[in-house]
């Protein structure tokens, strides 16, 4: 089981939501440490994750969640609803890049995305899943490549993708019947040909008997 499927189904599907997407983060900027903390955990995986609940209304959710290294197990940080989301920032509207920043109503996190791709993906599900949820006073979707702010066109892709496929299909398949159309045909002529010969040859047999 993948990561991020473990993920959905250790955290969220428990409390009857659904995952919607997730992403490997780390800071870009670090947290400043209290002097007198100790007896720290180690080295943890975080993810970004977007979900909505399957109740109605359905609600969704930003939550924050770590996997220490050496344990199967995830715990759940920092969670914040969708409408108190301010801002999402790309950074770079021109080149790919993993960093990203979200800004809610009391803070801001820098992140750096496992890849540029990683992002791209959640923050197109993240813009397209506000379109979709909150119906004013959205948040502000800046700095981001055009492909980002595209809605669904991740899923347009891989329709696009399934289409061509389909047509591609589809063309072998006439060709394919084209073909043996003109087997078929070239068959009746033979078998034509052949019951000529089979009925010149009986009267040629009969007329020599005769």
């Amino acid at each position: 089981m993948s990561g991020k499927s473990a993920l959905n189904k250790d955290v969220f599907i428990p409390n009857d939501e659904r995952m919607l997407a997730a992403v490997v983060v780390k800071r870009r900027t670090k947290k400043k440490i209290p002097f007198l903390a100790t007896g720290g955990q180690g080295d943890y995986t975080t993810f970004i994750c977007l979900s909505v609940t399957n109740k109605k209304p359905a609600q969704v959710l930003i939550t924050k969640v770590k996997q220490f290294h050496g344990s199967s197990s995830f715990v759940r940080r920092s969670q914040w609803t969708i409408g108190q989301l301010r801002q999402v920032n790309g950074i770079d509207s021109i080149r790919d890049c993993p960093e990203f920043d979200l800004t809610f109503v009391n803070g801001c996190d820098q992140w750096t995305a496992g890849s540029a791709g990683e992002k791209c993906i959640f923050v197109q599900i993240l813009n397209h899943t506000c379109q979709r949820y909150i119906p004013d006073r959205k948040p502000e979707f800046v700095n981001c490549h055009s492909k980002m702010l595209g809605g669904n066109s991740v899923l347009n892709s891989a329709a696009d993708s399934v289409t061509s496929a389909v047509h591609k299909a589809s063309q072998a398949l006439n060709e394919r019947g084209e073909r043996l159309g003109r087997v078929e045909e070239k068959t009746g002529e033979m078998m034509n040909s052949a019951q000529h010969f089979a009925d010149t040859a009986h009267k040629l047999a009969m007329k020599h008997k005769c």
